[in-house]
């Protein structure tokens, strides 16, 4: 019956959102990375990922857009519904898709709905100054959130592209004073795309809650990927983040053992894969 209160006595327990602050105070590289079924999901799950992400990206890898902006709270729901049926020990978090969190009533109507229909464990959400409010929100309502900031790919059209956020000095200096405000609004982690390596520094020097890069450089305090791209299933051009781990190994379980060796190691990212 009390499930939480079993899994405490395992070998590796569930992780939780102490845990991960637990592993930023000592330390310890986080391994996360995304996952749209399943299947994937009990894969990276064996090979020892920290985090999984049902993210947006499912837009763009899964259906096929060209952005993330047509994905819909139904889409997110789903994906991290048979997500969740995947995961014995890695905490599960969920996006929130594009105009699904406008004001902070919406935004807590879809956390809770993705929370008890999706199973998620945490929210995701693309955050700047206009989030801070929301954060607060879901917060106050003991719902686990994760800010997005520098590169946000819902906001591509306004942006003008897919393009390295905080190299102009200002613009850095708000990201840093950004995360922190969201930091005090009651966010557990802040994700950081696409900066250069002394801005993600910079931001996990100045928060004590975890922060999570994607193309952020080797200083935070942990690495997300697109598991498509690190399988190398993904067509095309990849961003200059990227490594796909299928070389030299056999197996995608391989693949994303490797991957997790190497966040833990501190040997991905390697300068290649940074933004300067």
């Amino acid at each position: 019956m009390y499930t939480q209160l079993e899994q405490r006595g395992m070998a590796d327990p569930p992780v939780n959102v102490s845990t991960l602050r637990e592993m930023k105070e000592k330390g310890e590289p986080i391994a996360c990375l995304t996952a749209y079924d399943a299947s994937f999901a009990a894969l990276i799950d064996n090979a020892g990922i920290d985090l999984v992400l049902v993210g947006d990206s499912l837009g763009m890898v899964i259906q096929g857009h060209d952005t993330t902006v047509p994905v819909t709270v139904a889409d997110i729901i789903y994906h991290t519904k048979i997500v969740s049926r995947g995961l014995r020990r890695a905490f599960l978090v969920a996006d929130m898709p594009f105009m699904s969190y406008s004001d902070p009533a919406q935004a807590l109507q879809n956390a809770v709905q993705m929370m008890q229909e999706g199973g998620a464990m945490m929210i995701k959400l693309e955050g700047g100054e206009g989030q801070i409010d929301i954060v607060g929100q879901l917060a106050r309502h003991d719902i686990p959130v994760c800010a997005h900031i520098g590169l946000r790919p819902q906001s591509v059209h306004k942006i003008g592209g897919f393009r390295v956020q905080g190299r102009e000095p200002e613009q850095a200096r708000q990201m840093i004073d950004t995360a922190k405000r969201l930091q005090d609004a009651g966010a557990d982690i802040v994700l950081l795309e696409c900066v250069p390596n002394e801005v993600g520094a910079a931001v996990r020097n100045k928060l004590h809650v975890p922060v999570i890069g994607i193309g952020a450089g080797p200083h935070v305090d942990g690495q997300i990927l697109v598991l498509y791209d690190i399988l190398d299933i993904t067509q095309g051009k990849t961003p200059k983040f990227v490594r796909s781990f299928m070389a030299g190994n056999d197996s995608p379980l391989a693949a994303v053992q490797d991957y997790v060796r190497s966040v833990k190691s501190h040997s991905y990212p390697q300068p290649e894969h940074c933004f300067s």
